[in-house]
Order: structure tokens, then sequence, then C-alpha cells
């Protein structure tokens, strides 16, 4: 009977048919693709029908999956919409914000105390996701329930900018710059040319996302043939690769926007000034239906006159 049917397995079905992908199910719903066979297996047995067409290459939808999807999907959507609408009314004075865990700990939150001065009644959660990323897996979007799932007001995203059902403004765009501690400006072999980056160790930040900035698209720009791209210290995430260049370990290749602190307050400089644009930039999100309401209103607003009053 329909009323003994477990909610959590029709919510399994429903994100592995819309992935046609246990792996991606998994990973959507934080737990693993062994615990999504089992609720699948357990709801077919259930129901009395396949669901799914087991191949080597992927999974497919059977007939009676097909049909009852749709209207799967549509229930789904209204009840994360009504939650998300319930929560808005009851936590008015809070505004939930999802960003990269670089740019959060780099250019948003030393810049918090002053969105907290100009609105004291607005508390702040801020929430650090690498999902905030373009990447080949997030496939350059992010889907709307996510935004109601996680209980997101904002997000702050860097990537294209195509974000279907949300409403999006450009914070701005970057360009890759190499950074260093200002004690490589001086010593046996300083920094004075391009060139001279060969006297040095190259820092990579490695984060994997699309438009990512790296040495050897800078050298080719900079017409650097003496140095090798390839050498140096990788690093899987931009706060290591930027902390190393701090400690004077080498020469950084990163954004402008993520050292802005440590370039104001002289930890790191720009040996020279030889910029690369990159195709991507920041963005802020909204739902679209949310997105005049005016706790997000003001902190998209701010946002804005925050970048605006930087070059990036």
């Amino acid at each position: 009977m329909i009323e003994n049917l477990p909610f959590s397995a029709l919510r399994v079905f429903e994100c592995a048919a819309r992935h046609l992908s246990f792996k991606l199910a998994a990973e959507e719903l934080h737990v693993t693709p062994a615990a999504i066979s089992q609720q699948i297996k357990t709801l077919e047995h259930q129901l009395g029908v396949k669901l799914f067409n087991r191949h080597n290459r992927g999974l497919s939808l059977t007939e009676e999956a097909t049909m009852g999807l749709a209207e799967l999907s549509s229930g789904f959507e209204s009840i994360v919409n009504s939650v998300h609408r319930m929560r808005s009314v009851s936590e008015s004075s809070s505004l939930t914000v999802w960003t990269a865990p670089s740019f959060a700990s780099k250019w948003l939150v030393p810049r918090l105390h002053r969105f907290s001065q100009a609105y004291p009644d607005i508390d702040l959660n801020i929430s650090a996701s690498r999902e905030l990323i373009d990447s080949i897996t997030t496939k350059n979007s992010i889907p709307a329930e996510n935004f109601r799932s996680n209980n997101i007001d904002i997000a702050i995203r860097f990537g294209k900018g195509k974000y279907p059902h949300c409403r999006v403004d450009k914070l701005f765009s970057v360009s890759a710059i190499p950074l260093c501690s200002p004690e490589l400006l001086k010593g046996e072999h300083p920094l004075r040319c391009p060139d001279d980056l060969k006297f040095h160790t190259l820092l990579h930040d490695d984060t994997v996302y699309e438009g990512r900035p790296d040495w050897k698209t800078w050298l080719k720009a900079a017409n650097v043939k003496s140095v090798d791209a390839s050498h140096g210290m990788h690093f899987n995430h931009a706060n290591l690769a930027l902390t190393a260049a701090i400690d004077s370990q080498g020469v950084v290749l990163s954004m402008r926007a993520l050292a802005s602190a440590d370039l104001a307050a002289g930890r790191l400089v720009v040996p020279f000034d030889i910029s690369l644009p990159l195709e991507y930039a920041y963005y802020v999100i909204t739902l679209k239906e949310f997105a005049r309401h005016k706790r997000i209103t003001a902190f998209r607003d701010w946002l804005i006159s925050e970048a605006v009053m930087e070059d990036v």
C-alpha cells in the first residue's frame, strides 16, 4: 500500500532516476552507492516492479519508472519549496551564504564585519563548499533544489554564470597574476622580470575546476621560455599555495581577489604586473522567487558595492 512506502526510498529513486547514476545520487544525498542500490532494491520489492535496467555503461529507466518519475519529482519539488518558504518567513533575521572555501576565507570573511555593522539585525551563516566552483562534474549548473534542500539564501560561485531558475549578478571578473613574498624581491636572485622565475620555485594551485589559471599558459603569455612550467610545489587548495608564497617558498599564480587581504597587509606583492584574463568570473546567485527579499537584497547589494571598491 502507498502509505507503507518508505519516503527515503522514493527520494533515492527520484535522485538516481534524475542522474541515471547511483554514484551521482550517492554524492548528492551524501551516502554510499551501496546504500542507494539497497534502497532501490527495497523499493522495487515493495512496488513489485523493476525500476532500472542495469547496463555495462550505466542505467536506463523502465517503462514503469518513466511513467511515475515526472509527478514524483514535482511532488518532491513542492515539498522542498514549501519548507523553504516556511523557513524564509520564520527565520527572516538570518541569512545563509554558500561559497567556495578559498573565496570565503580570503575575500569574504575579512569584509563581513562591515556588513554586520551596517545590518546588525541580520545573522549570517557562512557555509563553504568546493561544489561552488564550476567543474566537469557540476556541468556549470546549480540545481534550484540545492538551494532549498540546503536552506541556502545566496551562493557566490566561480564559473560562467549560467544557472537556470536563478537570478545571477556578476560580482567581478578576474585575472591570474604572479604573487610572492616581498623577500623574493631581494637577495641573490631578486625577482625583477619574468625570466627571473627560473631561480625560484613555482607554486601550483591544483584545485580541480574549470577555468583554473596555470603557469604554462601564463608563461606563454609573458613570452618566457626559460622556465619549466611543470616543476615546483603542487597543492590541492588555493589557501595552501598562497600560504607557501607568504612563507617565501616560491611564487604562486593566483587571482588578485583571493590575495587582496595579503596584498593590503604587505604579506604578498606582485613582482611583475603581467595578468592573464580568465574566461570565468565570480557570480552572486539567488533563487528567482526569493531574489527580492530585503535581507537577500541587502547582502547582494553590499557584496557588489564591496567588489566595486576594489580593483580585482
